[in-house]
């Protein structure tokens, strides 16, 4: 496998009888790999070329024979240093830099779902006549928009009265909490409550709605990296390749739903099923404490990737991007 992924073409039983530790002929190997053919592990692209590694196989070696390395300390330390530095508006994009930077693939980060989100604060803006913009601020600092329609009139000191109320009932809440805890006063309080209380219940209700919330962004910083790689050299498959990741959002989708798997996860394209993702690999982590982490992060790259050097970088990325996020 090492041989593959540094080469990245086929390996022939000559190759491998030159690199082996042990003394094997090179006719020993061939019937070796014609065993494994067999098996649906290998196969030859080409009549006349060694052989490659099938999706198969490439989980097979994943999940029963990889040892993933450890990080070195070093490396360690420059990466918390460089998260820590970013601040709460940047880190995520950071993370994806350092993803791509580190392992010359594509390193994406799937941007927090609003609805996991802790809050500390909202403020309410009218923007025009018939809407109010809501500014809603994290506990780790990210400011996220919403516009709900409202024609009701409403002046600035209103607005700001109704802010109020909805602030004292946040207490570090996520939005599914707080549409539950507001759905709860609203019946309770019934015509008991002041008029900016039952305001402050009625637009609390529909904004922190969560029914229709919009798939979370995939945030890509650098593309070219990926591009330094042998696989992508032709330029049909890397339009693909963009095009699968930019006007399809299936991988997204696909992605969203294993956000509640807590494990550093390799998915091969044909899992997917997405043409566009054809002999790539993904390698995720969830970011974010709870049963529902806030998202996902990752590298995305040809299926001859280092797997063994790219878990633990993506592992040990996702706990840094979870202190910064998920206070």
């Amino acid at each position: 496998m090492a041989v593959y992924v540094g080469e990245a073409a086929p390996v022939g039983s000559d190759t491998l009888a030159r690199l082996l530790p042990v003394n094997l002929s090179p006719a020993t190997i061939r019937n070796t790999m014609m065993e494994l053919a067999g098996l649906g592990l290998v196969e030859k692209p080409h009549a006349s070329a060694g052989r490659v590694p099938t999706g198969q196989g490439l989980r097979v070696f994943v999940d029963e024979l990889l040892d993933p390395m450890e990080l070195v300390e070093y490396e360690r330390r420059r990466l918390a240093d460089t998260v820590g530095d970013a601040d709460a508006a940047s880190v995520i994009r950071v993370a994806s830099q350092l993803l791509s930077d580190r392992t010359r693939q594509l390193g994406f980060v799937l941007s927090p779902r609003l609805d996991r989100l802790r809050l500390q604060h909202v403020s309410l803006v009218r923007v025009s006549s018939e809407r109010i913009l809501a500014v809603l601020i994290s506990t780790a600092g990210v400011a996220h928009q919403r516009v709900i329609d409202d024609d009701r009139v409403a002046d600035p000191a209103e607005l700001d009265r109704i802010a109020r109320a909805l602030n004292e009932r946040l207490q570090g809440r996520t939005l599914r909490e707080l549409r539950a805890v507001l759905a709860d006063e609203s019946r309770n309080l019934r015509r008991r409550a002041s008029r900016i209380v039952q305001r402050a219940l009625e637009i609390g209700e529909r904004l922190f709605d969560v029914g229709e919330e919009p798939p979370a962004e995939l945030v890509i910083d650098n593309r070219l990296a990926l591009l330094e790689q042998p696989e992508f050299r032709d330029p049909e498959r890397v339009r693909q390749l963009f095009g699968a990741i930019e006007a399809n959002e299936e991988l997204v989708t696909y992605l969203d739903k294993v956000l509640g798997d807590r494990e550093v996860g390799v998915v091969f394209g044909e899992e997917v099923g997405e043409p566009g993702l054809r002999r790539c690999a993904l390698v995720t982590a969830p970011y974010g404490d709870g049963k529902a982490p806030l998202g996902r992060l990752g590298v995305l790259g040809p299926s001859r990737m280092d797997y063994g050097r790219i878990i633990p970088l993506v592992s040990y990325l996702s706990k840094l991007l979870t202190g910064r996020l998920a206070s």
